[in-house]
């Protein structure tokens, strides 16, 4: 990948420039980008995925669709500025460092979404941002598919792996649930949503992490058999 950083007056974007080239889009590099009156406009929102903020899927082009993901706050902070966040420097926005943190894994063939651009609009001492990456066609949360009764053994193994990847990579997922994942149509996992991830040593996170997503898994599917399934093959897979 090949990111670039682009700042005007208020504004700054960091952006993969093979990203863009291969979307083959007319639309200009510009903040306007991360707006969705500008693709409402143009009738170029084919659809939404549920959550907070509401990621918009963006028909770029015959081949490709992006995902423009606003960051937006929860809890009680929200009430005070729900898109609003403290200015501590470019590198240290939350855009800046999951669109870095994408990259790199994307770079070492791990299963995410290829990265396009990320915008940060800054207000003084705070700052607004959004986040654009490839969407991966036709794939579907493993929540879904855990409700619709459709996540077999062969897939939940195939989660398990995938973890174990990531963990072997250093990646501390925080929010690691079974919306995060998806599955591609030939069942293969996805791993999204990088927002506050890092890179880490070995250490109880990985636990953690897999701790977070039984509790996930939990309010989609009863049982515990299918995050059973998830654990006996990431603590059996060998990876290199």
């Amino acid at each position: 990948m090949r990111l670039a950083a682009l700042r005007q007056k208020n504004w700054l974007m960091l952006y993969d420039a093979d990203s863009l080239s291969d979307a083959a889009t007319s639309h200009q590099l510009h903040p306007d980008l991360f707006n969705q009156a500008y693709w409402r406009e143009r009738n170029l929102i084919v659809g939404e995925a549920p959550g907070r903020g509401s990621s918009l899927f963006l028909q770029t082009s015959d081949k490709e669709q992006w995902v423009l993901r606003p960051y937006c706050r929860g809890g009680l902070i929200a009430k005070l500025s729900e898109k609003r966040y403290l200015w501590l420097g470019e590198e240290r926005t939350r855009a800046f460092s999951e669109l870095r943190l994408t990259a790199a894994l994307y770079d070492q063939g791990l299963p995410v979404p290829r990265p396009v651009a990320c915008c940060v609009i800054r207000y003084g001492l705070t700052y607004e941002a959004a986040l654009i990456t490839v969407r991966v066609s036709g794939a579907q949360p493993l929540a879904t598919l855990l409700v619709a009764g459709e996540a077999n053994d062969i897939l939940l193994q195939r989660v398990g792996t995938m973890i174990k990847r990531f963990h072997q990579a250093g990646l501390d997922h925080v929010d690691l649930n079974a919306r995060n994942i998806l599955v591609d149509p030939h069942g293969e996992p996805w791993l999204i949503d990088l927002d506050r991830c890092r890179l880490r040593p070995p250490g109880k996170w990985q636990e953690r992490n897999l701790k977070r997503l039984e509790r996930s898994m939990l309010k989609f599917t009863r049982s515990l058999d299918a995050m059973l399934t998830i654990k006996s093959n990431y603590h059996s897979s060998k990876i290199i």
